[in-house]
């Protein structure tokens, strides 16, 4: 009981921070929400994305056909450079293994202090707006992932496509559930109490022991692409 409670309490004090799983950002967007109807390139298939760390390297499988918004927008802002030379802001293991947080692209930029590390989003040059994206959760059965709203229903987490395993790749957001942008998080062992609550995109399939050996502070170095760029589907 003591665990749980302690396992509860931890999630709920991350969940009201900006430096927990919370990425602070403008207002979500109200327009229609999905891969049809937003200007962010959709991911129509598998993708394999190489993270070059300062612990070492970690290969990523990106999920395009549960999460195709959520993993466009990814590898898009791979493509940009957006994640070049961020720095890894937010990581728990103790008291025990939670996440481990990066991808603000303010982070990258010497000026910044690192105080405001943790309240970036990734500003589009086409637009000087910040791209938000929806929470999208594929659920098994389905032709296409829900948007907008958080599972809460234990009988349809259980049927998620991507749930929070060890290694699971995740977008952070602020309580809005439609204010995703650039920043990530990655399990550090399975995490089922934020199953429906956070969106799943992908899951480390390389170097997982070099993410456990990541501390607050570290970079990540350089972001590419390995394999998927022809599944990247651009809007005009």
């Amino acid at each position: 009981m003591t665990i749980r409670l302690s396992r509860l309490l931890l999630v709920g004090l991350l969940l009201l921070t900006p430096l927990g799983l919370a990425a602070c950002a403008a207002d979500a967007p109200k327009s229609p929400l999905g891969c049809s109807a937003s200007s962010t390139p959709c991911l129509n298939g598998p993708a394999l994305v190489s993270l070059k760390t300062s612990r070492g390297d970690v290969q990523l499988e990106i999920s395009g056909d549960a999460a195709p918004l959520t993993a466009g927008n990814f590898v898009d802002l791979v493509r940009r450079g957006a994640y070049d030379n961020t720095v890894f802001h937010r990581v728990v293991n103790e008291p025990t293994p939670f996440v481990v947080q990066g991808g603000d692209p303010q982070s990258a930029d010497p000026k910044v202090p690192v105080t405001a590390y943790g309240t970036g989003s990734f500003v589009d040059p086409a637009t000087d707006q910040p791209r938000l994206i929806p929470l999208e959760l594929g659920v098994k059965g389905e032709a296409e992932p829900r948007y907008g709203t958080e599972l809460v229903n234990p009988a349809e987490t259980a049927k998620l496509a991507l749930r929070h395993d060890r290694g699971a790749l995740a977008m952070a957001r602020s309580a809005d559930p439609n204010s995703a942008s650039a920043q990530f998080y990655i399990a550090l062992k399975p995490l089922p109490e934020l199953d429906g609550r956070y969106a799943v995109f992908g899951r480390v399939v390389k170097g997982m022991e070099v993410v456990d050996q990541i501390k607050q502070g570290d970079r990540l170095i350089k972001a590419t692409m390995l394999q998927g760029e022809a599944q990247v589907k651009d809007k005009p």
